[in-house]
């Protein structure tokens, strides 16, 4: 993935980079449809890229659709995630919260923490898997909808398919997410800039992960 360091610098190619990431920023400030209508739009701006276009799509809500299909996708595999660690954090919470009423048995006390540290395992590793599968999930979503983005199977053999590959782009995603949140955690009118901006960043890694790396062409 020679070109990932592009992913960077590649928005700036666009003489109306500066009114179409403000643009989108604001329009991300509505609730859920914003949301929906980023993705659709980072959907988009990998569709110019596979097409040669190194041009931000335009900035409006024409995006929405194509958005719509990869937010439900999004949100099954996020939603099995929460479930699952749910289902293992509420019976650690009742048992720890019952064992601080009276005299705790310390049996129990070990299965609450045990289960609520087995929780948190769930959150924060299956959060990293889903990561590291995200180029896999929008290129199956991108080519094949909603039911192919949630073919597991074929988004894990997309993603197997080149380990490394995957790694650097996984890698470069959570970089993504860093700068996202620079916008909030320096000026908190800056995350105007910076979320559009790591769409459009996550645009570039999708594209180069579907290439794949020299040798592989």
């Amino acid at each position: 993935m020679d070109r990932i360091g592009d992913a960077f610098v590649w928005p700036f190619r666009d003489p109306e980079w500066t009114k179409k990431i403000l643009i989108m920023g604001l329009i991300q400030l509505i609730p859920i449809v914003g949301a929906i209508t980023g993705l659709g739009w980072m959907l988009a701006a990998l569709h110019n890229l596979r097409a040669g276009e190194e041009r931000l799509p335009p900035a409006n809500f024409d995006h929405l659709g194509r958005g719509f299909r990869l937010f439900v996708v999004d949100l099954a595999y996020y939603g099995c995630l929460l479930i699952i660690g749910t289902v293992l954090y509420v019976p650690a919470t009742v048992i720890l919260a019952q064992q601080g009423k009276e005299s705790a048995n310390p049996l129990l006390v070990a299965i609450g923490v045990g289960l609520l540290l087995l929780a948190f395992s769930v959150f924060t590793i299956g959060s990293l898997l889903l990561t590291f599968l995200t180029p896999s999930i929008v290129l199956a979503v991108s080519r094949r909808g909603i039911a192919g983005g949630l073919r597991v199977d074929m988004v894990v053999r997309t993603a197997r398919r080149s380990l490394v590959n995957t790694l650097i782009a996984g890698l470069m995603l959570i970089a993504v997410h860093f700068v996202a949140s620079l916008g909030l955690m320096i000026c908190v009118i800056g995350v105007l800039f910076t979320n559009a901006y790591g769409l459009a960043m996550q645009a570039w890694i999708v594209r180069s992960f579907e290439m794949g790396p020299p040798q592989a062409a």
